[in-house]
């Protein structure tokens, strides 16, 4: 009979000793999972990834106009800017409505790469560099395509990141001829 209780003691020590390690282990994972939800890096990596986005789509909507439906391509210009830029793109509207009706052609861009190179959040300020191909198909012409890279501004409204300034990326220097000596 000491022989079955001391089974028994046995079997109830390796079972409480497995709950105890079950208990650490649902404790451990509980708050690393409670820590990595409330990590600030994660909110940060969301709001990069919504500047990017919001970037990469205001650049494809402002390289893409047809002339045949040219109201909706200015109207996507005016929903992805805000602040001077939009105030831009409302006063020169009717002139370029005439210029693109006048040249009849259709543009369209694809994003070929982007990327966040500031992020503000306190402010409300991101940038952002967006590579893109323009292709301009003009009536009886060969279509032409270029590849641009664009530097964008954003600012977070109450709709949103849109774009505060829009413009090309420098390319860099080019070697001379003859450098100085």
């Amino acid at each position: 009979m000491a022989r079955t209780t001391s089974r028994h003691r046995t079997k109830l020590s390796l079972a409480s000793a497995a709950v105890a390690v079950a208990l650490g282990f649902a404790t451990w994972t509980g708050w690393s999972w409670y820590g990595a939800a409330h990590d600030d890096s994660a909110h940060f990596a969301q709001t990069r990834d919504e500047v990017l986005a919001a970037g990469e789509q205001a650049a494809l909507n402002m390289n893409t106009l047809d002339h045949r439906d040219l109201e909706r391509g200015l109207d996507a210009w005016e929903q992805s800017a805000t602040g001077d830029l939009l105030d831009e793109l409302r006063k020169g509207r009717p002139e370029f409505e005439k210029q693109v009706r006048t040249a009849r052609t259709v543009t369209t861009a694809d994003v070929l790469s982007g990327a966040v190179t500031e992020l503000d959040e306190r402010e409300g300020r991101a940038g952002v560099l967006i590579a893109v191909r323009i292709t301009v198909d003009p009536p009886k012409k060969k279509p032409s395509t270029k590849e641009s890279r664009l530097l964008g501004e954003l600012t977070r409204t109450g709709d949103g990141w849109k774009l505060s300034g829009l413009g090309q990326a420098p390319a860099g220097e080019t070697p001379t001829d003859n450098p100085s000596d």
